[in-house]
């Protein structure tokens, strides 16, 4: 199978490859030389997620650059580990640290924070209001998205008592650490901003409530506790900060769906499964061949890297009747695998959908007649879209 090069694929793999002819399979290099089997349609990605024990999930964590010695030092210095905990377990403990987690993130749970999250978001969004009608620039990343997940996750399993920003450039650093392509001198201040919170981690896992202390009480080591905590931090909150502003800018390119929210006539829940679809801030998943095997009739040796591409499967034709369009409802937009599928589906699924859905009903009207001034821009990442800004103004007045 020929080998095609990484630009706009691995790395950018929310960009315009989403729409060219790829084949269902396809050994992809990286930055490193290194070959990585893509698998591109969502049947097969649906069929490895659900098949743990021939494609184990054991180098999801892996860091997609290796990192130096210099700064592994760095990060033993801080005692960093990260055990098989849930991303990248696929031993016996999984299921029990699983069991933890979705109790602390239950429905029921999730339901009863709605309220609250429903003021502050309607407060952020007034002030958002009266700075378009002065004529002011604002920025809907800051203003309103970053930072929502992680004050709700707070309130659901209890976390470090650490300053919000400490929080998010940790969550921030730790995706670029372990996902992007980097040069030594990048991992090693990485290195040191990663390393430096996992102190607080560890001292937290070994004296919180919440969470950490139901872990504890099941008898899971301190590094398992670290590693929830530090999956939960990076995944369990900065995807969905970042799936609620890449939904936002996509939604100010959508009137006909604006409209139909403010009328009532579009349901929330249709657009935030088909903004998953569209906009997935987890583009790419990868699994390890355990096996020599096949898949979709090519060829895979024991060993293999297998990159599933997600946001891709989410524009498969044969699953999607307009895989490109923003039409909320159309047959098969619920069918995306954003959270993924089998006994790693995303454990905080519930909890993304409820916020997304509460930011929706609650913008359509401060989306309608704004100019997108600045988009969000996202840096080259194997798995996660980072929007950094996302800036609009008022356009004129609404229609």
């Amino acid at each position: 199978m020929p080998t095609v090069d990484v630009s706009d694929v691995l790395f950018r793999g929310w960009g315009p490859a989403l729409d060219a002819e790829t084949p269902d399979t396809v050994t992809v290099a990286d930055h490193l030389g290194v070959a990585h089997l893509l698998v591109t349609r969502h049947a097969l990605v649906r069929q490895v997620l659900a098949d743990p024990v021939t494609w184990r999930p054991d180098n999801a964590l892996d860091a997609v650059t290796p990192i130096p010695v210099a700064a592994l030092r760095v990060l033993a210095g801080h005692r960093f580990r990260l055990p098989p905990t849930l991303a990248n377990n696929s031993g016996p403990s999984h299921p029990g640290i699983r069991a933890l987690v979705a109790e602390a993130l239950h429905p029921e749970r999730v339901a009863a924070q709605r309220p609250w999250l429903a003021g502050l978001v309607d407060e952020r969004v007034g002030r958002l209001a009266a700075g378009l009608d002065g004529g002011a620039t604002v920025d809907l990343h800051a203003g309103l998205a970053a930072d929502l997940p992680l004050l709700v996750l707070a309130r659901l399993v209890e976390l470090p008592d650490a300053p919000v920003g400490a929080v998010k450039d940790f969550a921030r650093a730790a995706l670029e650490l372990f996902w992007a392509p980097l040069d030594a001198d990048r991992q090693q201040a990485l290195a040191v901003e990663v390393g430096r919170f996992h102190r607080v981690l560890r001292q937290f896992a070994a004296t919180g409530g919440g969470l950490a202390a139901r872990l504890r009480a099941a008898g899971h080591p301190p590094d398992v506790v670290v590693g929830a905590l530090f999956f939960l931090l990076v995944a369990g909150q900065e995807t969905t900060s970042q799936f609620l502003t890449l939904l936002l800018h996509r939604l100010t390119g959508e009137p006909a769906v604006l409209a139909g929210l403010r009328a009532g006539t579009v349901p929330v829940t249709d657009v935030v499964e088909e903004g998953l679809r569209l906009e997935p801030p987890i583009v790419t998943w990868r699994r390890v061949a355990t096996a020599d095997t096949t898949l979709g009739g090519t060829p895979v040796r024991r060993g293999t890297s297998v990159v599933l591409w997600l946001a891709r499967a989410g524009r498969d034709p044969a699953v999607v009747a307009e895989p490109s369009r923003f039409r909320p409802g159309q047959r098969g937009s619920r069918r995306h695998l954003a959270f993924g599928a089998g006994t790693h589906r995303c454990v905080g699924a519930h909890l993304a959908r409820m916020e997304a859905a509460v930011v929706v009903a609650r913008t359509a009207e401060l989306l309608t007649g704004v100019e997108v001034v600045r988009p969000p821009w996202c840096p080259d990442n194997l798995t996660f879209r980072m929007p950094d800004t996302f800036l609009v103004r008022r356009a004129g007045p609404r229609p």
